[in-house]
């Protein structure tokens, strides 16, 4: 199989290597710094769907090349959904990892449902033609700051059929199961399926 170079709009580093591991080999996944791109993609859809295809269009339209982008959510049951499309800032435009977790469990005082998904969008432009692949991860917010690893929401969500965080878990199995894996799952099928 060729090497096939696949462009995702992201300079997120923890993304990129997640994201990476779980492509096939012949894939080779560039972010936006690999391929120039530095100006910011303003993300002001209402939607996760939306969000990821602005990012996805605004590159395709850059590059004319196949590019992906994702979008993901945190949706807490209690909090109606919130912070869902703003979850990367929660709690304000510096997008804070601990001040948007602090706020979070903030909000969440003295809730008794503290269930909670995580959810991926990503948007493919491969030749020329869009694709949605959507992912999701059923789970708890914990009480308290568990674990160091991971980023984001990781050290407070714990998937069910777990006892610990996201960031406290071995991250072969937090890529095994989460909501971005299953995500990317169906996005390399469909890859693997059509290169």
């Amino acid at each position: 199989m060729d090497q096939q170079i696949l462009i995702g709009a992201t300079n997120n580093a923890h993304k990129v290597k997640e994201i990476s591991a779980m492509l096939p080999s012949f894939f080779v996944l560039q972010s936006l710094r690999d391929v120039g791109y530095l100006d910011e993609i303003i993300e002001d859809g209402k939607t996760l769907e939306e969000n990821a295809l602005i990012k996805a269009r605004t590159l395709h339209h850059f590059l004319n090349k196949n590019v992906f982008s994702e979008d993901t959510g945190l949706e807490v049951t209690a909090l109606g959904g919130a912070p869902g499309v703003h979850t990367a800032r929660y709690a304000g435009e510096q997008k804070n990892d601990s001040d948007n977790i602090q706020l979070l469990l903030k909000n969440l005082e003295g809730r008794e449902d503290r269930s909670a998904r995580f959810r991926t969008i990503i948007a493919l432009i491969y030749n020329h033609k869009e694709y949605l692949f959507e992912g999701t991860v059923e789970g708890q917010i914990a009480d308290s700051i568990m674990g160091d690893g991971g980023f984001g929401y990781d050290p407070v969500f714990i998937p069910n059929g777990y006892a610990q965080t996201f960031a406290q878990l071995d991250t072969g199995i937090k890529n095994s199961i989460s909501h971005r894996a299953n995500a990317v799952s169906k996005l390399v099928e469909f890859l693997i399926g059509n290169a």
